[in-house]
C-alpha cells in the first residue's frame, strides 16, 4: 500500500476540535452474551426493510455473531464524524464514489484482498473500484455487493406499439426524436431538471461514450483540460432541450418520474435507481433501458455502471473473521437475488442472478463487461458540478461553462492534483 500523507481530519475536511479528548473505540466489540457483535452502518436508506430481514435471519443462524445493521438519514455524514472520534463501525456500506477514494486516501479502510469470496466478484467492478482512487493502490478496499446502471429508459408498449426501434448511433436517436415530436402525441423524452442532481445522470451516461476513461486523471496530471473533451458532450446535452418539457428546469425528479410513468415520454434519460420510483405511480409500466448511442461507434458503446453499495472494512477491525463471515452470509446467492429483485439492482458478484427484465436490452454489454463508472464518482462535491451543468443548460453559453469548470477544477482537486502529479513524478 502507498504511503499517504494527507491526515485522515484533513482529507475528511471535518473539524478535529475536542477529537484528542474522545476516547478510542475499537471495532468489533464482545456483547455480555459472549455474541461477537459486528455493526454495519448503510447509506442505503431505502433498503431498510431488507437488511433488518437479513439481520433477523443471520442472528437467527448464529451462535458466536451478533449482526447490527443501521442505515441512518444522512449516513455518510454520521460516518465522517464517527471517524473523526475514531468510533469506528465494523463496516461502511457505501457506493464508490469519491467519499470511498477520500477514505481509501485517509487509511480509515483495511485492504481486503484476502476475503477468500473476492475471486466471486466480477472484475468489472473490481476494477471500477480501484479507477475511483486517486491514485494506484495495492490492495482492493471494498467488496462490491451491487450495481446500477444508467442510460435512456424507455417505455417498451410504446416502442413496440409504435414500432420504433432502439438507435444505435446517436443520429438515429435524434431521428427518432424528430419522428415522435412530429407525430405531436408524446415527448420524446423528459427531462426534470429543477433538481440539479439529475442532469449528471443523461451527462454521465453521454459523456462516458465520448472521453477517454482517465481524462480525470490527464487533468489532475497536468496534461490535458477539460476543454478537451467536455465541448461536444455539452454539445449535445443542450440538444436534449429541443425534445423535452418546456421548461424542464421548473420540473422535479418526481416530476419526470410521474411524467414518464403516465406515458407523458416515450423515454426519460435516468439510471436503473428512478425504476422504483417510477413503478410507484404505475405498476404496471413496462420499462426498458438501452445505452446511450452517444460513441461514434455504435460496437464501441458502452453503459455507466457503478458499485451502488459495497462492504468496506474499516482498517482498526480487530476481528476480521467474524467481519468475513457477515458478508459472505449477505453474499450468498439467495440473499443478493432478495436485495436486486427489491431494490432492481444489478449483483457484482458472478452466479445464476434472475435480472430485472429492465436490463435486457443491456445484458450484453454487461455480461462482456462493457461498462465504466459514473464520472460525477470523480467529481468533487464542493464543485457543485451538477448546478454548473444546470448554467450552462440555461445560458447555452459553453464557452464559460468549460473555463469555469477547468478553473475550479484547479480550485476544489488541489491536494488530489498534488498527490497525482507526486506520484506521476516517481513512475
Amino acid at each position: 500500500m502507498l504511503n499517504k500523507p494527507i491526515s485522515r481530519r484533513s482529507l475528511l475536511g471535518l473539524g478535529a476540535a475536542g477529537a484528542a479528548s474522545l476516547l478510542f473505540a475499537g471495532c468489533t466489540s464482545e456483547r455480555s452474551d459472549g455474541k461477537i457483535e459486528v455493526e454495519i452502518v448503510s447509506y442505503k436508506q431505502e433498503a431498510v426493510s431488507i437488511f433488518e430481514h437479513l439481520m433477523e435471519e443471520f442472528n437467527a443462524t448464529h451462535d458466536d455473531i451478533y449482526l447490527n445493521i443501521t442505515s441512518p438519514a444522512d449516513a455518510v455524514t454520521i460516518m465522517k464524524t464517527r471517524f473523526v472520534r475514531e468510533n469506528y463501525p465494523d463496516v461502511i456500506g457505501i457506493g464508490g464514489d469519491a467519499d470511498y477514494a477520500s477514505f481509501v486516501d485517509s487509511n480509515i479502510l483495511a485492504d481486503v484482498t484476502d476475503y477468500e469470496g473476492m475471486d466471486k466478484i466480477q472484475d468489472a467492478y473490481k476494477d471500477i473500484l480501484k479507477s475511483v482512487t486517486y491514485i494506484p493502490m495495492d490492495g482492493i478496499y471494498g467488496v462490491p455487493y451491487v450495481a446500477n446502471a444508467a442510460g435512456m429508459l424507455y417505455n417498451k408498449d410504446m416502442f413496440e406499439e409504435k414500432g420504433w426501434t432502439i438507435p444505435e448511433t446517436w443520429d438515429e436517436m435524434i431521428d427518432l426524436f424528430d419522428e415522435i415530436k412530429a407525430e405531436g402525441e408524446v415527448l420524446p423524452i423528459y427531462l426534470g431538471y429543477l433538481d440539479t442532481w439529475t442532469i449528471l445522470s443523461p451527462w454521465n451516461s453521454i459523456t462516458i461514450n465520448m472521453v477517454p476513461a482517465d481524462h480525470c486523471r490527464q487533468v489532475n496530471a497536468g496534461t490535458a483540460k477539460f476543454a478537451d473533451f467536455y465541448r461536444k458532450p455539452a454539445e449535445r446535452m443542450l440538444q436534449l432541450l429541443d425534445y423535452a418539457e418546456e421548461g424542464p428546469f421548473a420540473y422535479s425528479y418526481n416530476d419526470a418520474c410521474t411524467a414518464f410513468a403516465r406515458g407523458q415520454a416515450a423515454m426519460y434519460p435516468c439510471g436503473s435507481f428512478a425504476v422504483p420510483q417510477i413503478l410507484s405511480v404505475n405498476p404496471d409500466m413496462n420499462i426498458g433501458m438501452f445505452a446511450m448511442p452517444s460513441a461514434d461507434n455504435p460496437d464501441d458503446r458502452i453503459v455507466v455502471s457503478g458499485v451502488d453499495l459495497q462492504w468496506c472494512v474499516a482498517e482498526t477491525c480487530d476481528h476480521k473473521d467474524a467481519v468475513y463471515e457477515v458478508i459472505s452470509f449477505l453474499n450468498q446467492q439467495e440473499n443478493v437475488q432478495t436485495y436486486i429483485d427489491d431494490q432492481r439492482a444489478l449483483p457484482c458478484s458472478e452466479g445464476d442472478y434472475e435480472l430485472d427484465p429492465l436490463f435486457d436490452d443491456i445484458k450484453t454489454f454487461l455480461d462482456e463487461g462493457q461498462v465504466l463508472d459514473y464520472l460525477d464518482h470523480s467529481y468533487q462535491s464542493s464543485m457543485a458540478c451538477d448546478a454548473q451543468l444546470q448554467t450552462m443548460l440555461l445560458n447555452g453559453d459553453i464557452d464559460a461553462f468549460l473555463e469555469k469548470w477547468d478553473t475550479d477544477w484547479q480550485r476544489y482537486n488541489r491536494n488530489v492534483i498534488r498527490k497525482v502529479q507526486e506520484y506521476e513524478s516517481q513512475q
